[in-house]
């Protein structure tokens, strides 16, 4: 692993261009984040892409109850996984359900509402296994009359996230006492390194208290302190940590441990303190983290995609590029693991931690258009880690190829749910990945390394879709990225047909390029697959909801029809003065209210690709909660989902579509508008297909 991310980053330094006309650390520099008081939604985030620390205005997590509602204070990895003891026995065939489809039976994992004991099984495998939030690492300061110090002590507060070498440098006072504290994360490893100066330490007043919490089962599990369902020991100044079923070990250099309440522990710190996580008991020292961290952050900074609007007189300018670099921290922060991500990464709990497929495709499409493939490519390797798991659901419900999970695990087990069993729209996005892959390398070792799951997942697509009468439908049975409509009354939604049609083409492609001969069926689904469904001059949701335009009910939730061209280039399956009009009906009728972060950057694409430059930009400012960008770079939802990373893996690839344009367009920067308020300059992004 070492030596592996060794390389990326020489890579890295290698393919900086000399001469560039973007002064990329003034450009990083100027959008660094700057804490002068606490705000529960303005916590900072240190990471690697697999592991992240956020931590609140003492640049450790001090307070984590006074951020549980807002951009909470958590340690999450992403092979920290538990399961509670099964003492019922539950069989996952216990969440599968029965539907008559297409003349014959297909069994879905669904949340059952009753019998009770489906319904517990279904509710067991949702939530099993579970991310953990690993332990909060936090100050314990005593004040001069004894009492320790609470947040009102904090006073004097400056924190900056300094994005150009990935540290958080906090400076705070208590009692008129400068505290000074450097945080980061090791690049490669799983640590955390802090580094404390202040004469509270050398007074015995400052310390760091490790807490490890027990697993809730809830949605956003943070975790309690459950004393008799976990416990934990110091071995050799290393912290193990045992639950249900799983254990971890918290190695701590740098400062002496000692056992404080049960499941906490108080270290008084050195110069630097390193707290290293690992699934295995580790007796190698723990390396230096500082300053190898700020270098790969260097070099991750100097290669890749950039974006420059100064010079802008738009006022919107500005704020477009804070979120565009802030969303380039973030999403390396939380989203470059080995495998996909959870919506809302390394931060907290969101659906018990685990990850969904159908986005898969916003957190990391970004990663290959601004020329960061690496990154995209070290998740891409899980879906050959789990193809046997996607494979068995395939032969479950009597398809070919393999059917790709949509709400997962590490291990690619299917968890139960009444609208993920049921969406196909994950499915093409391998081939769209692996795509990707071969447009940046355009060589015959990505076409082997890919193509048996290319052929499979193309497999799956050309036997799902049904044949009915002189044509091929896809559904019954199915719920469109659109989440609004019944499975069992659904059928040949708009973007899906699309998406269709694009990836059986795209997997005849690699079979040419490898000199295989086309695929027979394939190319019968493709022959005689349904037109786009459209009526009175403008695309439907789906067939079979016709004057879904009129009902309010189908004009919430995803405006997904848009992705038939926004995500996916033109075909002559498409006509782009229909979309025209599509575009027009829900840009003025759409319930913006009743949406979600990637809507934005997906009507935004659309309006790229149809030459609409100042809908472009509009779309990326429709002023309405669920497109909140917080101080941190973070996409706001509600109160459940205080981030939202798709938002952000989005936002990146709108602009990369904004600005790169996509094949076969001779537009310079066909989404930004050219009335002479928007000044930019950009380097290292590739075009979209």
């Amino acid at each position: 692993m070492k030596t592996i991310t060794t390389l990326i980053i020489l890579t890295m330094l290698c393919m900086r261009v000399t001469g560039q006309s973007i002064n990329r650390k003034a450009l990083v520099e100027r959008h660094n984040v700057i804490n002068l008081k606490y705000d529960s939604l303005s916590s900072l985030t240190v990471g690697n892409g697999g592991f992240a620390f956020t931590a609140d205005i003492t640049g450790l997590q001090s307070f984590p109850e006074a951020y549980s509602n807002g951009v909470s204070l958590g340690t999450q990895s992403q092979w920290g996984w538990d399961s509670f003891t099964d003492t019922a026995g539950y069989r996952f065939e216990e969440s599968l359900k029965t539907y008559h489809l297409h003349n014959r039976d297909i069994t879905y994992a669904v949340q059952w509402h009753s019998p009770e004991r489906n319904k517990r099984a279904s509710d067991w495998f949702r939530q099993n296994v579970h991310r953990l939030q690993l332990g909060n690492i936090g100050f314990e300061i005593i004040k001069k009359d004894g009492q320790p110090c609470t947040l009102q002590d904090i006073q004097g507060i400056k924190q900056t996230l300094d994005l150009w070498n990935g540290q958080i440098k906090s400076h705070f006072t208590v009692e008129g006492i400068p505290v000074d504290v450097i945080t980061a994360v090791h690049p490669q490893q799983d640590i955390v390194s802090v580094k404390v100066n202040s004469s509270l330490v050398r007074d015995g007043r400052l310390k760091i208290k490790i807490r490890f919490p027990y697993p809730t089962g809830e949605f956003a599990d943070a975790g309690v302190n459950r004393i008799g369902k976990h416990h934990s020991e110091i071995i050799n100044n290393t912290i193990v940590h045992q639950l249900d079923n799983y254990k971890y070990y918290v190695q701590v250099t740098g400062g002496k441990v000692t056992k404080g309440e049960p499941n906490e522990f108080v270290v008084t710190p050195g110069t630097e303190c390193n707290f290293r996580f690992s699934e295995k008991q580790l007796s190698s020292p723990s390396p230096s983290t500082q300053t190898v961290a700020a270098t790969y952050w260097n070099a991750y900074w100097s290669h890749g995609g950039m974006v420059d609007f100064s010079g802008s007189t738009d006022p919107r300018a500005f704020e477009l590029e804070r979120r565009i670099i802030l969303s380039q921290y973030l999403m390396a922060v939380q989203c470059a693991g080995d495998m996909p991500p959870q919506e809302t990464g390394l931060t907290y709990n969101s659906w018990y931690g685990k990850p969904h497929l159908e986005m898969y495709w916003w957190h990391t499409v970004h990663f290959a258009l601004w020329n960061r493939i690496e990154l995209m490519e070290k998740s891409l390797q899980w879906y050959l880690k789990v193809a046997d798991k996607a494979k068995a659901i395939a032969v479950r419900q009597g398809y070919e190829g393999i059917r790709w999970q949509k709400m997962t695990d590490p291990q690619g087990n299917e968890s139960p749910s009444s609208v993920g069993a049921f969406l196909i729209w994950q499915q093409p996005h391998f081939i769209y990945m692996t795509e990707l892959v071969y447009r940046h390398y355009h060589n015959r070792a990505t076409l082997d390394k890919y193509k048996d799951l290319v052929f499979a997942t193309a497999d799956f697509m050309a036997s799902y879709a049904a044949p009915d009468s002189n044509r091929y439908i896809l559904g019954k049975g199915l719920i469109p990225a659109q989440e609004r409509f019944k499975p069992e009354e659904t059928f040949n939604p708009t973007f899906e047909l699309a998406y269709w049609r694009w990836g059986l083409t795209t997997a005849q492609q690699w079979r040419e390029r490898l000199g295989l001969p086309r695929n027979k069926k394939w190319d019968e689904v493709l022959s005689k697959l349904s037109a786009l469904p459209q009526q009175n001059g403008v695309y439907l949701a789906t067939e079979s909801a016709k004057d879904s335009y009129i009902n309010p009910v189908f004009m919430t939730d995803h405006p997904a029809v848009l992705g038939a061209l926004g995500m996916l280039p033109a075909s002559t399956a498409l006509d782009t003065a229909i979309m025209h009009n599509t575009f027009n009906k829900i840009w003025n009728n759409w319930n913006w209210k009743e949406t979600w972060g990637w809507d934005f950057p997906l009507t935004s694409m659309t309006a790229t690709r149809l030459g609409l430059r100042n809908k472009a930009i509009d779309a990326l400012f429709i002023p309405v909660q669920t497109n909140t960008w917080l101080s941190n770079g973070h996409n706001y939802q509600d109160e459940r989902l205080r981030l939202y990373l798709p938002g952000n893996g989005g936002l990146l690839t709108a602009v990369a579509l904004m600005c790169a344009g996509y094949d076969g367009c001779k537009t310079t920067n066909p989404g930004i508008p050219d009335d002479g308020t928007w000044k930019v300059k950009w380097e290292d992004i590739q075009p979209m297909p």
